[in-house]
């Protein structure tokens, strides 16, 4: 059966002829830019920018392309050669074309300004959309022509005017002169006039100039043809196109696959790609795909798509994963280029997906496009993306994670470490993954500027939103969280105001559990400072406390005073963020990589529910070496973890209330248009609270019992050291059957234990409490709140919680009443 030509919309409106070889136009279909230098666009059906295509296709039509070039140079010449490709759709290509050529380093132009990096060149680009081009080489040599000569191969997907590649040879010649220059493309569509510059420009330069394509042929343009073009532009907005962009809802949960990329090597040709880093990347590939096809479980037709410039890392992942798995692999990338769509057989771009820019681009923000996505039948997505551009942006509700998960069942994220020459990299010998994007971060924040702890008991690896509104009152918020709106870390509830009877049962509360407290504080500190300190298995270095802000923070505090009474020991503490679904501030832990042994961190957290955070550092910590995922807690209910103070689920006081018990610090906050790339997340300092805040009196409180518990943690930390602390992972498993009992069938909508069900009461929209038949005053507090919001309290045997918050499964505004009362299920 004949396909039809991609090229035939704009053909028959335009008039536009593609004249040239039989396989041009299996090569290149037709669309329309959104560009006022041209109007029409050659779509390339083997470059894998606009089309997904089989990643061994893409791949191998550059490595033909490299053999050729190698067998014109000669085998001596092509082993001092040096290849160039243009960015941003021709990186992947040059990539493959020095594949092809065996032994060449590449180099490729980019758009992304990289600080301390010395410039080798530049040029523009007249007809782009995006006109500046920069070369930025580790080696500063690379370019440099030895003294037998070193040909230098430019790679771009197609040669039109030529006036692009031969401005860039022109620039180059001047500083790093050479007597022999190989153009590659796919298509030359050079027209009649343009044919016989090439060789009136080699006589210019006194150099060698050939042109190496896969195919041949023009473009006829008709008089007229921009005016025609912006005009048929105008009109499809007002039909096809707005239909093919229209945003979807979600149809799945983006979730991260961990590549294991190989050290050393650079996720592209930005800063150069040697063939020792060709020859890392292969022997790492089976194992990278292996892990995605894992992730992928049945997906029958799959796209991996790249980002931009990132175009090799993503390709070469998707040749090997045609190996890995049976599914039906496509691939394609993002891109900055705006181009019509319209969904029809004979255009090229079927459909488009928009998304806000998601990594910090020099020229500013804008939009990005991903293109034949919606529509192509794909089951399962593979996002590629670095590390620079793996930004709350992304995981914005209108970022390409979201758009992408309208359109298919399974989205996955895989994030490459963006590279840093060592030029740029501080002379430091220490372990510091990512390491150069420290000189950007800010000092922690610390009290009493920020917070009302003092000054050496924390420091907040935050950034400051005090003068900034982020309170939404908590129906709004829940409803917005449970119909994907929003995520919880976008917003703030608004601070609870204890009534004078809850601040009476906090006291009380406090004042009974303060000696119990105290030992659970000192046993899991005896328990770090103990495993810090056998031999072989830890670094030996002194503990650096890493609270997670905010539950984790008084725990750290607590922590620290410990170690200082018992044992003199000045421990450094920060709070840092970390966010359910988005993972941990990875500035946050770039900061600490730079000033601390990742090896001596010690994350620190209030206590576990069902572990979802557990699992939540321990993924998130895969790209970070050095760091240890083990959280140390002052309580494990959920026998998620192997360093605690305690495994009983009882009232810990600082889980009564909010920022007035953890330093007038609110939640942290994670939300696209006030976290940049390069901040920490935010958080709000309640100082209007001040005259409410009880964060001392907790601390002092509980510290004054340390002696006369000291004897009795020296005998559990003992006995700890000695027994099995393996996690049991007993709350998970409790909370799963609790969700399918009651018929919620979401686990995020379970809260186990007396903390979790706390900030049900004062933070979400609860729908009613599980209480262990017969507990006492460890849920006065939660009776009380449950009774001041008509949340009804169900008494249950067999709880391995002491209680459980089940959040209104199915909400909306109208489930509670303006007064706070919830309605119970029928």
């Amino acid at each position: 059966m004949d396909v039809e030509w991609s090229g035939n919309w704009v053909a028959e409106r335009l008039g536009v002829e593609l004249v040239g070889d039989g396989e041009l136009r299996e090569l290149l279909g037709l669309a329309l830019r959104r560009n006022p230098k041209r109007a029409h666009l050659l779509v390339s059906n083997v470059l894998g920018k606009h089309v997904p295509q089989r990643p061994s296709v893409v791949h191998g039509v550059g490595f033909e392309l490299g053999e050729r070039v190698r067998d014109l140079l000669g085998e001596a010449e092509a082993g001092r050669a040096v290849v160039l490709g243009y960015a941003e759709t021709a990186t992947g290509l040059g990539h493959a074309v020095a594949d092809g050529l065996g032994v060449a380093p590449y180099l490729h132009s980019t758009r992304r300004p990289v600080p301390g990096v010395a410039q080798a060149g530049g040029f523009e680009e007249a007809h782009s959309h995006a006109t500046s081009h920069l070369l930025l080489p580790e080696d500063p040599d690379l370019l440099k022509a030895s003294s037998e000569g070193s040909p230098l191969v430019l790679v771009d997907d197609e040669f039109s005017t030529g006036n692009t590649v031969l401005n860039t040879i022109r620039a180059l010649h001047a500083r790093y002169p050479r007597d022999r220059y190989v153009i590659v493309a796919l298509v030359d569509m050079r027209s009649e006039a343009d044919q016989g510059r090439l060789a009136e420009f080699a006589e210019e330069i006194g150099a060698r100039v050939d042109l190496v394509a896969r195919a041949r042929g023009t473009v006829r343009l008709p008089e007229g043809v921009l005016e025609k073009g912006r005009d048929l532009v105008s009109a499809q907005d007002q039909d096809a196109d707005h239909g093919a962009t229209v945003p979807a809802a979600p149809r799945s949960v983006p979730a991260r696959v961990t590549l294991d990329w190989p050290a050393g090597v650079p996720d592209g040709g930005r800063h150069g790609f040697t063939p020792t880093h060709r020859a890392a990347l292969e022997a790492a590939l089976p194992g990278m795909a292996a892990r995605v096809a894992d992730a992928l479980g049945d997906a029958r037709r799959v796209l991996v798509l790249g980002f931009e410039e990132l175009m090799y890392a993503p390709l070469r992942l998707g040749t090997a994963l045609e190996g890995a798995t049976t599914a039906e692999v496509r691939y394609s990338t993002t891109t900055r280029s705006p181009v019509l769509a319209v969904d029809d057989p004979g255009y090229a771009i079927r459909s488009r997906l928009v998304f806000p820019a998601h990594d910090d681009p020099a020229d500013g923000p804008g939009d990005r496009y991903a293109y034949n996505v919606a529509g192509g039948g794909f089951d399962a997505v593979v996002a590629v993306v670095d590390s620079a551009a793996d930004t709350p942006a992304l995981h914005a509700p209108d970022g390409l994670l979201a758009r992408l998960a309208g359109h298919t069942d399974r989205v996955l994220l895989a994030v490459v470490p963006s590279y840093v020459p060592s030029s740029v990299l501080p002379q430091d010998p220490s372990p510091a993954p990512h390491r150069q994007e420290t000189a950007m971060l800010p000092e922690p924040l610390r009290g009493p500027a920020f917070s009302s702890y003092a000054a050496d008991e924390v420091g907040w690896l935050l950034q400051d939103l005090s003068d900034t509104q982020l309170e939404a009152p908590t129906e709004e918020r829940e409803e917005a969280i449970q119909s994907g709106g929003a995520h919880y870390a976008e917003s703030l509830p608004v601070e609870y105001q204890p009534s004078p009877q809850y601040q009476e049962l906090f006291k009380a509360a406090l004042d009974t559990s303060a000696a119990r407290i105290a030992r659970a504080v000192g046993t899991v500190t005896e328990t770090v400072l103990a495993e810090r300190s056998r031999s072989g298995e830890r670094s030996g270095g002194t503990p650096v406390l890493v609270s997670l802000a905010r539950a984790g923070t008084p725990v750290g505090v607590l922590m620290r005073r410990w170690a200082l009474h018992r044992h003199g020991l000045d421990l450094p503490h920060y709070a840092v963020s970390i966010v359910r679904g988005r993972g941990i501030d990875a500035n946050a832990l770039r900061w600490l990589a730079a000033h601390h042994d990742p090896a001596d961190v010690v994350f620190v957290d209030g206590w576990t529910g069902k572990g979802a955070i557990t699992r939540e550092l321990a993924a998130a910590l895969e790209e970070f070496e050095g760091f240890d995922p083990e959280i140390a807690v002052l309580a494990d209910p959920g026998g998620c973890v192997r360093t605690y103070g305690t495994r009983e689920d009882f009232l810990i006081p600082s889980a009564c209330l909010n920022s007035t018990v953890s330093g007038l610090v609110s939640r942290t906050v994670l939300r696209s248009d006030l976290v940049g790339p390069h901040d920490f997340h935010g958080a709000k300092f309640y100082r209007e609270l001040a005259e409410s805040d009880v964060s001392g009196l907790f601390l002092d409180t509980v510290a004054a019992r340390f002696d006369e518990v000291a004897d009795a943690v020296d005998a559990e930390a003992k006995e700890l050291l000695a027994a099995d602390r393996s996690p049991t992972w007993e709350g998970w498993a409790a909370v799963e059957r609790i969700s399918e009992e009651y018929g919620i069938h979401d686990v995020n909508l379970v809260k186990p234990g007396v903390g979790e069900t706390t900030r049900v009461l004062l933070r979400r929209v609860p729908w009613k409490i599980l209480a262990k038949r017969g507990a006492g005053a460890d849920l006065d507090h939660v009776r009380l709140l449950a009774g001041q919001r008509g949340v009804p309290v169900e008494e249950v045997d067999e709880l391995p919680y002491t209680c459980v918050g089940l959040i209104h499964p199915k909400y909306t505004r109208g489930a509670t009443g303006a007064d706070g009362t919830a309605v119970t299920a029928k």
